[in-house]
């Protein structure tokens, strides 16, 4: 993906966002609410909403919705179970492979919590007051014992049909591990699942490329009948997601690195610099593998029979930031529909969040189809992706620098644990400087 392409598309879905919100806006004034009008404007009321607003308004931005939800199963279990075929070395599944999965896992858990915290602390979709167009019944919540009895499928294809993404993630692992440990036939499965992810991915493409018209259907609907002061709480969301993105990718990952290591977090995040700026620019971890493995083996010293394991390893399944976006996206969107969520829909959505981190591929775009999983996976309406859809361009680029800085700091981590660590290669302020040699230009054609 081009830096072109993805600027076009940026462009593209801020014109249909802001397009949206106008003609919402518009519509609005043309459509009062108030019952004192004379015939004639009641029919032409009645016939705009009619035309625009319950029909092309309406159909294209609930295709698109479904377009979201189609995605999800088959997107989640392809891409997790390339991420786990991997895991091919038994030795590395069981020591380094367990080492740096626990690492990303945690940290997930850690940045979808505090992401969770900061959101019900700050409140940024209080008093927007949104009316959902399905009702939502309350549901019994199940014990604890319950929901990992369930995360074990019964029967894979009902999981699949039903879209029970719990069951068809731990089947997914459980499948890819399979592949992993199977020989020969493992890896000709192998290679049938990279050739579908490749296929998925182009879905995913032609998915976000579609998004902008989308976006303004949704937007268009749902501004008719939105106070203005829902912009606020939009600016409101931007910001505690960038924070808590900015405090985990510094704060989080320093302490856990000085922790395990030892190691100056100072050095660290300056030696990062490379890699955080061109992880931002293409928003795609899987783009930024090749400068990632670079600042990894040759500026922090870590052994490249570590990193060629590791660092691919985290952009597919270490999502931090992705998970951050998820977890307060999903707060925002229950305070704006009124809708109370218990403490399970909070455990809930940090362990679903936490466990799709794997299947969650380094592609732009792809964190908003795993967020309408996660809002289904607690009763919220997947339209209130539309909200936030304007400003998650940005908010994508900042994430991807944050997994990216994720990714380094585990495996940094995991080699210092293996003895596979250059620690003056690492206090070495000029280790790596060929790293800037790198044609940054050549290496977005290529992803």
């Amino acid at each position: 993906m081009t830096n072109k392409h993805t600027s076009s598309l940026t462009t593209r879905i801020v014109i249909g966002m802001v397009s949206g919100i106008l003609l919402g806006f518009l519509l609005q004034q043309l459509m009062p609410n108030g019952s004192d009008f004379v015939i004639p404007l009641y029919i032409f009321d009645l016939s705009l909403r009619s035309l625009f607003v319950d029909g092309i308004f309406n159909v294209g931005g609930q295709i698109f919705v479904a377009s979201l939800k189609m995605l999800v199963v088959p997107l989640v279990f392809v891409s997790l179970i390339c991420g786990t075929c991997s895991l091919k070395d038994t030795s590395k599944l069981g020591r380094i492979g367990g080492k740096a999965i626990a690492l990303y896992l945690i940290t997930t858990a850690i940045a979808i919590s505090f992401a969770m915290s900061l959101a019900l602390l700050l409140s940024p979709g209080d008093g927007v007051n949104m009316t959902a167009n399905t009702t939502f019944a309350a549901k019994e919540a199940p014990s604890l014992a319950q929901v990992f009895i369930q995360m074990f499928p019964s029967n894979p294809f009902a999981a699949f049909a039903q879209g029970n993404m719990l069951q068809v993630i731990v089947f997914a692992l459980l499948f890819g591990i399979a592949i992993a440990l199977s020989g020969a036939a493992g890896e000709r499965i192998s290679k049938l699942f990279e050739d579908l992810n490749v296929v998925i991915m182009r879905l995913v493409t032609i998915l976000m490329n579609l998004a902008p018209y989308g976006v303004f259907c949704l937007l268009a609907k749902l501004f008719t009948d939105l106070d203005i002061s829902t912009i606020k709480n939009l600016g409101m969301y931007f910001g505690v997601v960038f924070f808590a993105l900015v405090i985990h990718g510094t704060i989080t990952y320093s302490v856990i690195l000085k922790l395990f290591t030892g190691l100056n977090p100072v050095i660290f995040i300056k030696k990062m610099r490379d890699a955080i700026l061109f992880a931002f620019s293409t928003s795609s971890s899987n783009a930024t593998i090749p400068v990632t493995m670079e600042t990894a083996t040759k500026k922090m010293g870590v052994d490249n029979s570590i990193a060629s394991f590791t660092v691919p390893l985290g952009a597919t399944i270490n999502m931090d930031g992705t998970a951050i976006m998820q977890g307060v996206a999903t707060v925002f969107i229950a305070q704006v529909f009124n809708v109370d969520l218990s403490l399970s829909d909070f455990l809930m959505v940090i362990l679903t969040a936490t466990l799709a981190s794997i299947g969650t591929a380094g592609v732009p775009g792809v964190g908003l189809i795993m967020l309408a999983m996660v809002l289904e996976q607690v009763g919220l309406p997947v339209e209130g992706i539309a909200i936030i859809i304007g400003v998650d361009r940005l908010l994508d680029m900042t994430r991807t620098a944050v997994n990216v800085t994720g990714d380094c700091m585990v495996t940094t981590v995991v080699a210092k644990s293996e003895q596979q660590f250059n620690e003056s290669v690492f206090l070495d302020e000029n280790a790596g400087q060929k790293i800037e040699e790198i044609d940054f230009q050549q290496l977005k054609k290529e992803s």
